[in-house]
């Protein structure tokens, strides 16, 4: 895997950020991840895909593992309000196929499988997926460093305060496609990267726009015209 390219200053201006509609009724929850180690590792993995090895993804799914029992506890369902926002503003069709990768106990999904066509939920945690709802969205356990998906086989990738494998997306992605990028507790989410990080991590150029909803940061990104 190929490090992250330099951002240039196409790059920052390819993100066009919109009002918020949807402002914080009152102070986010006591969570502050700007110091969390999953913080690092969301770096080092959108920089170098290289970086995530089978020690780090076995890492990860005895974690998950070990927190999906209290994961309901963890989090609100009002963290995950600005999705439908996202999703409308983001201009993503309803008859797309959505892929939502790191789509934990279905937090999320509950919102996606509202909007889009068909969502099939992905997920590292056999003991994130347990918990959630076959009713939603089809569940399958997988990296999502290695998606046993097809090339060019989805119209939208959706992660949610979850790890980005920038090739990986490129590569299961159709050509029009979309990847939605939302941080429930913008930049206080432990998995988190800003509009502009995340645009630079993906192969070839891409643009997009952006806003806020709630405690949540969101963005939706496009490939670039070859003259854009």
């Amino acid at each position: 895997m190929s490090p992250r390219r330099p951002q240039t200053e196409a790059d920052r201006g390819a993100i066009r950020r919109l009002p918020v509609l949807i402002p914080p009724p009152e102070a986010p929850p006591d969570v502050d991840g700007s110091d969390h180690p999953v913080r690092a590792v969301t770096r080092a993995v959108a920089a170098d895909e290289a970086s995530w090895t089978a020690a780090a993804a076995a890492e990860m799914i005895e974690r998950f593992d070990e927190l999906a029992p209290d994961w309901p506890d963890r989090l609100s369902p009002e963290e995950f309000v600005g999705l439908p926002d996202a999703c409308e503003r983001g201009l993503l069709e309803p008859s797309a196929l959505c892929l939502e990768v790191g789509s934990g106990t279905g937090f999320g999904t509950v919102h996606l499988a509202a909007h889009f066509r068909a969502t099939v939920a992905v997920d590292i945690s056999a003991g994130m997926l347990a918990l959630a709802s076959p009713d939603l969205a089809p569940r399958v356990r997988a990296d999502g460093a290695s998606l046993p998906l097809p090339d060019d086989s989805v119209d939208v990738v959706a992660l949610i305060n979850m790890l980005l494998f920038p090739s990986e997306v490129d590569r299961v992605l159709r050509p029009d496609g979309a990847v939605l990028w939302f941080n429930t507790l913008g930049v206080r989410t432990p998995i988190h990267l800003p509009a502009e990080e995340v645009a630079a991590a993906l192969p070839g150029r891409w643009q997009g726009i952006a806003s806020e909803a709630l405690w949540a940061t969101w963005c939706v990104l496009r490939r670039a015209a070859p003259d854009g």
